[in-house]
């Protein structure tokens, strides 16, 4: 029985229901709502027993409008707790799905990623605000809810775990963060403090997760997880970051009071994210919190030589099996030098400029941009405008007002004319944050300011050169060159040459530098090409 069935028809089912199950409470409701029934939490296990076992999504909503329903329904605290704890855990193995979906589909579209994250976050947040009710229920000691006060360190790490949880899914889509997210978890965390439980081990709910936890562990795995810097990462090495969050964070030291080490701070009471502690002004208060790294870099780096030295994920971490070490090692360097004891600086300075940017997606945009017989033109290309925030020497910051098609993320490949006229620029997408579902923000680095498209081909054959590749012409010629090729085109084993101003050119292959969705980027030496033998 569909639970929006027993929310929404009420005429058949109200007095069958009272029957059925004593402890539901019927709510009077203005006429232009619906009443809602609540079943007992005895009738709610039998029907989740029910729910679709092949259809991860469908059971996702089923268990999501028991939520809702549940949310707007009277209940004691003590059932209310037992239903949250059965909902809960129903959800666990279809959200386990339905993640592994999201982050491991090589090419999601558009709606299916907003319908598979929208179910997700959306659960998350709605379960918290479960807890946080019968939190509510336990503080007050009302009637009903004696169980909730007996449990409330468990109550208060799951509405931890779950307002985390949408903080995290909201960083895997390159969201804001809500300011209200924030307050729920920071009262959730000095309640604990309060109640002198914050530090309390307690099994996890979660059986994947494993262990212990405890409300200060989970509310410091939020902190450190927004304090790194996620958004330069794909969604897949944002998962990979919080895994080594938990595996990393013991070592980091929080307290109420600032030390010299004291790297970032908030204020647990406001509606606030950490913030690195040179941004704020001298105020005390005593919900005021610090921390630091301690040696949770020394502990990232230890695992990396461990990981370098038999190219083997360790078992202890709990990855999927065929997880990629050199996808890890990325994300470890990557924390680890967020987690340096004086925060890593900008290169280059940043000067406030705005001005239109013609923009160009992808790898074949670009090589057209770089043949000399387009001269330049994008004419019948699929251009876009942008609007440069910042400039420095490194690259841009822009405002997307339009944000068009499914392509633009992290390691997007852009291809640029400032200002719409010029040298056309290469470059990629490093951060990428939503500011609402048709607007982003994005922070561009330049790979290359003089760009030549080349067609290269094996040293040894005799058939003409015949993959496409741009040639970086930045770079030291009298040191390694890079290109940016075609996805899979780079081998380490074979050398190849390309034609330039009447020059063969030779490339021995130094290494692959990185990798997108359409193209690669590689290192190779060039010498000139010695002439065929006659």
């Amino acid at each position: 029985m569909r639970a929006d069935i027993l929310i929404y028809s009420y005429p058949v089912f109200a007095l069958c229901l009272k029957t059925l199950c004593p402890t539901v409470t019927m709510m009077n409701t203005p006429s232009s709502k619906p009443p809602i029934a609540l079943i007992n939490p005895g009738e709610l296990q039998r029907q989740l027993a029910q729910l679709p076992t092949d259809d991860a999504s469908a059971a996702l909503e089923e268990i999501t409008a028991w939520l809702n329903a549940c949310q707007l329904g009277e209940v004691s605290g003590n059932a209310r707790l037992q239903i949250a704890h059965l909902l809960d855990g129903a959800a666990q193995p279809h959200i386990r799905t339905l993640t592994g979906q999201y982050l491991r589909t090589a090419r999601l579209s558009k709606n299916s990623e907003n319908h598979l994250w929208t179910l997700l976050c959306g659960f998350w947040d709605k379960i918290s605000r479960q807890y946080e009710i019968c939190i509510e229920h336990g503080k007050r000691r009302e009637k009903g809810a004696d169980t909730v006060r007996a449990e409330l360190a468990q109550v208060v790490t799951r509405a931890i775990i779950a307002r985390g949880q949408v903080i995290k899914w909201k960083g895997i889509r390159y969201s804001p963060v809500d300011n209200d997210d924030w307050a729920r978890l920071g009262a959730a965390y000095l309640l604990a403090e309060g109640e002198g439980f914050a530090k309390k081990p307690l099994l996890q709910m979660h059986a994947e997760r494993g262990g212990v936890t405890s409300p200060f562990a989970e509310y410091l795995r939020v902190l450190i997880f927004q304090a790194s810097s996620l958004d330069c990462l794909l969604p897949q090495e944002i998962e990979l970051a919080d895994r080594l969050i938990v595996y990393s964070q013991t070592e980091f030291v929080f307290s109420a009071e600032k030390t010299p080490q004291s790297v970032w701070w908030l204020d647990a009471a406001k509606a606030m994210p950490p913030t690195h502690l040179t941004d704020t002004a001298q105020t005390s208060a005593p919900t005021l919190r610090f921390f630091h790294p301690g040696k949770a870099q020394t502990r990232l780096n230890m695992l990396a030589q461990e990981i370098e030295h038999s190219n083997v994920i360790p078992a202890r971490l709990g990855l999927e099996t065929g997880e990629s070490t050199q996808r890890l090692l990325s994300v470890i360097q990557h924390l680890a030098t967020c987690w340096t004891p004086v925060p890593p600086q900008r290169q280059h300075t940043r000067h406030r400029v705005k001005h239109r940017m013609v923009v160009l997606p992808g790898f074949t945009n670009a090589f057209i941009m770089g043949s000399p017989e387009f001269g330049g033109k994008p004419l019948g290309l699929p251009q876009e405008i942008w609007i440069t925030d910042n400039v420095s020497q490194g690259g841009f910051g822009a405002i997307v007002k339009e944000v068009k098609g499914d392509w633009l993320g992290v390691g997007a490949l852009l291809t640029m004319q400032p200002g719409g006229e010029g040298n056309w620029l290469v470059g990629l997408v490093r951060r990428y944050q939503r500011i609402s579902e048709q607007e982003a923000q994005v922070g561009i680095e330049t790979l290359s300011r003089r760009i030549t498209s080349v067609d290269v081909g094996p040293r040894a054959s005799t058939l003409p050169p015949s993959t496409p590749a741009l040639w970086l012409q930045d770079d030291n010629p009298k040191g390694d060159i890079r290109f940016i090729l075609p996805l899979n085109t780079f081998d380490a084993g074979e050398s190849l040459e390309f034609s330039y101003s009447g020059r063969r050119i030779a490339l021995a292959p130094v290494k692959r530098l990185e990798q997108g969705s359409d193209y690669e980027i590689a290192a190779y030496r060039a010498t000139i090409a010695a002439p065929p033998k006659t």
